[in-house]
């Protein structure tokens, strides 16, 4: 049985509309949950799209701060030349266009919480002021000399691998220590399983409901693809493409074939299953003899070939050729080897020709792989799973081949 998810956490699910059930999220959101009544910097990492704007707010909503102001910072998209004069404000005549003096971010969110996303995009020399303030409660605005308290807790969010910017000195090392002081690292959507299809249909019912249309559902087949899909942009790629298909298929069954038509093409953005699943080692395996299979077969056609160009009694067959042929049955393409004789020299081109059941000499490397695939979806009545079971490969490796071929 799965460990049963503390109150405080439920609550916190609910709160804020945080969707999925997955181990790594689970203890993303207890983390915060603890560490929201201890006044100490927190810093949340995490791959863009993945959800990192809900934790400084579990945070916030869950301290002793909660009644005072919560102000959310996206540094990256404030120009370095006025990002100083945002946080920590600017007096009248401090530069070009300061008609007049300025609160910043710090001291308008004095006593609360102050939430700063993607602070690796931070100048450097806007660093060291944060710091400042992260050590001392103190700044001073620009244009002025006079230092000003605050009373201020800061929530940091990055997608920067930290430690690599602190070592290419893009990012100041005293202040990554000071800001993750508590670290709090949200999973990337790939990795949280079952969730995936847990907001796809929160999605797509909260669509219908927004614009009064009949909500999609998804068959076996694009649920199969989008739990295997990689979702490089997270929960918000995710949404992206469930409000696609749900204002272009409407009321109806969504597809594979539906799914792949909003997604980037290239098979490089498909990955296995879940590291935690049992299968997802072997399917890794799996996958790796089945496109080994065809390399090999590709080899054996090319030397057929280079074997038949030369005269049968006289060339010899090369020791490295020898040992291709020696290899044993491999079912998926068909390949029996030929029974040595007492010289390798009296193995003749077209004793390798009569002894492979591969169909003719001409077909290239796809057709055998095309064909293979269409006999194997034929004995199965077309159900993929089946088929993907009996070539020993994942299915979404199968689902990509069926529409590379034209197999559909």
């Amino acid at each position: 049985m799965p460990p049963e998810i503390p109150a405080e956490v439920q609550q916190a699910k609910m709160r804020f509309g945080i969707i999925g059930n997955a181990p790594a999220l689970t203890a993303a959101i207890s983390r915060a949950v603890q560490v929201a009544p201890i006044d100490l910097s927190v810093l949340v990492t995490g791959e863009s799209g993945s959800g990192k704007e809900f934790f400084p707010k579990i945070i916030h909503a869950f301290s002793a701060r909660k009644h005072a102001r919560y102000i959310a910072v996206n540094c990256g998209a404030i120009p370095e030349g006025t990002i100083d004069s945002e946080l920590f404000g600017h007096e009248k005549g401090a530069f070009t266009g300061a008609i007049g003096s300025r609160k910043g971010y710090f001291e308008e969110a004095d006593g609360g919480t102050i939430f700063l996303d993607e602070v690796a995009e931070l100048p450097l020399t806007t660093q060291a002021r944060l710091l400042r303030v992260l050590e001392s409660g103190e700044f001073i605005k620009v244009g002025s000399s006079t230092v000003q308290k605050t009373n201020i807790r800061v929530v940091a969010a990055t997608n920067v691998d930290m430690l690599k910017a602190v070592e290419e000195g893009r990012f100041r090392e005293d202040l990554y220590y000071r800001l993750s002081t508590v670290n709090i690292a949200v999973p990337p959507l790939r990795e949280r399983g079952n969730d995936i299809m847990l907001l796809a249909r929160k999605f797509a019912s909260d669509f219908g409901e927004r614009y009064r249309m009949p909500a999609v559902t998804f068959s076996d087949e694009a649920r199969a693809l989008m739990t295997h899909y990689r979702w490089p942009g997270n929960v918000r790629q995710l949404k992206n493409v469930v409000e696609q298909t749900a204002l272009f298929d409407a009321g109806r069954e969504v597809t594979a074939s539906d799914i792949e038509q909003y997604l980037p093409s290239g098979g490089s953005v498909y990955t296995p299953v879940l590291a935690s699943s049992p299968s997802h080692t072997y399917e890794r395996e799996r996958e790796a003899i089945f496109n080994m299979i065809f390399r090999m077969q590709k080899e054996i056609d090319a030397l057929r070939a280079e074997i038949e160009k030369r005269p049968a009694a006289t060339q010899p067959i090369a020791t490295p050729a020898s040992e291709v042929l020696d290899l044993p049955p491999l079912s998926l393409v068909h390949y029996h080897p030929v029974q040595r004789t007492s010289a390798v020299e009296d193995i003749t081109a077209d004793e390798i020709t009569t002894s492979a059941t591969i169909p003719q000499q001409s077909l290239t490397l796809e057709d055998t792989e095309r064909e293979t695939i269409r006999r194997s979806l034929e004995n199965n009545g077309g159900r993929r799973k089946a088929t993907a079971r009996e070539l020993n490969i994942s299915e979404r490796t199968l689902y990509r081949k069926i529409k590379e071929y034209g197999l559909e």
